[in-house]
């Protein structure tokens, strides 16, 4: 048997993947690339038709490849099919040794020194892995509501577009950046619609001119090196769509929008709410107000002539589904056809089986393991809050890149 021999193999083909494969190649390490699918294949396959990048042009991109003008200017909101040529242009660009359509069934230790790969096209052997298949692995539907006739669950990333979903209402769960604007898209096309609204932080798409994700930069938000305590796992709710609007749900529920609270469980037909949608959206106010606050702070702080904006700090009366929430809702009476979770992802290296997790998580220090070669990109607080983001994994790529060339002299000398 033909065994492969590479210095650093990396898994995952996505933004992570090509930003590992560029610095590697600015360090002059040998690598290889592979991916299960296609380049940016989640972008292609497991989002809704009319996404757009939740950030800027200028913003959600790498640093030596700009969208052009004929794709999108620097302030619009890349559309999916956009963000997958931009995607396809670097790899071109970096002529990544990229090979698409492998699959990695598993990687082990060699006793002699480095790691055995099996794949779906054949068997490589590297001195160094790079885990880069991001943080959207496995979508999780929470076992919740039963199999019933007539009543569709899917996934977020099973969704596409309204008429893809059979008559009927439709309860979205989740008040994340998918579920917000799945539901708007919803509601904007006629269609009844209940959502469930937890515990999220929904900051300003813009403000005193400047977008949210140039505000979080400046005030040094992206790069918080760990989570406030207690929310780690905090949904982010903000939109690029309809060329970009801060998610506002008391004005969606304005505009027919029926919220509830987090879905806690079922039973005979009616699906129970906890009494927090009050508490949740007025939590996400206060820290939508509180960048409003930190920015302003930066601004006098800094003397920076930006144009007032005090119409953002206005804040809607409660709708009558705060004030009388809906706690418990029979689906069948409701005519609900249909429930999307938005419910998010967990991990899955199961196909990694070296000592390099604990509790079942990946055990690293900005991304480098406890299991010397080994290596974790694309993570969400990898090394900063920025770090699963088209940017954040850039930084994070270059460092990594770095520590494995570094090891690479080592071993030499």
């Amino acid at each position: 048997m033909s065994i492969e021999q590479i210095d650093t193999l990396v898994i995952g083909g996505g933004q992570a993947g090509l930003a590992m494969s560029a610095h590697l190649r600015d360090q002059g390490v040998s690598h290889l690339v592979l991916e299960r699918h296609r380049i940016a294949e989640r972008w292609r396959s497991e989002r809704w038709d009319s996404l757009v990048a939740n950030g800027p042009a200028w913003h959600d991109r790498f640093p030596p490849l700009e969208f052009t003008a004929v794709d999108v200017t620097d302030e619009a909101f890349p559309t999916k099919e956009r963000v997958v040529a931009y995607f396809e242009k670097f790899a071109k660009r970096i002529d990544a040794p990229i090979r698409c359509g492998v699959e990695v069934t598993s990687v082990v230790k060699r006793p002699g020194g480095g790691f055995r790969a099996e794949t779906s096209d054949g068997v490589i052997d590297a001195q160094n892995v790079v885990a880069a298949t991001g943080p959207f692995q496995v979508p999780v539907i929470p076992t919740v509501v039963p199999d019933v006739p007539g009543l569709t669950q899917m996934h977020s990333t099973g969704y596409r577009n309204p008429d893809q979903l059979t008559e009927g209402a439709v309860l979205v769960v989740g008040a994340g950046s998918s579920g917000a604007q799945i539901a708007d898209e919803l509601l904007r096309a006629g269609r009844q619609v209940y959502l469930s609204v937890g515990a999220h932080d929904r900051p300003p798409r813009r403000y005193r001119g400047q977008d949210y994700c140039w505000w979080l930069g400046v005030l040094g938000i992206w790069g918080m090196k760990t989570p406030p305590e207690g929310r780690d796992h905090i949904a982010i709710s903000v939109s690029g769509a309809h060329g970009g609007h801060t998610v506002d749900f008391r004005e969606l529920a304005a505009r027919g929008l029926h919220l509830v609270g987090m879905t806690q469980d079922h039973s005979n037909g009616v699906l129970h709410f906890a009494p927090d949608l009050a508490d949740n959206i007025r939590q996400g106010d206060a820290d939508y107000l509180s960048v409003l606050d930190q920015a302003d702070a930066y601004a006098m702080r800094e003397g920076l002539d930006l144009p007032p904006d005090p119409e953002a700090r206005k804040i809607g009366p409660d709708p009558d589904c705060m004030t009388n929430p809906t706690l418990d809702l029979n689906l069948a009476e409701a005519g609900i056809s249909t429930i999307i979770w938005a419910t998010g992802f967990k991990q899955d290296f199961s196909w990694l089986k070296v000592d390099a997790f604990e509790n079942g998580q990946p055990a690293h220090h900005r991304g480098v393991s406890t299991e010397p070669g080994v290596y974790f990109l694309g993570l969400p607080w990898l090394s900063m809050r920025g770090s699963s983001f088209i940017w954040g994994v850039w930084v994070d790529a270059e460092y990594l890149a770095k520590q494995i060339a570094a090891r690479q002299q080592s071993d030499v000398a």
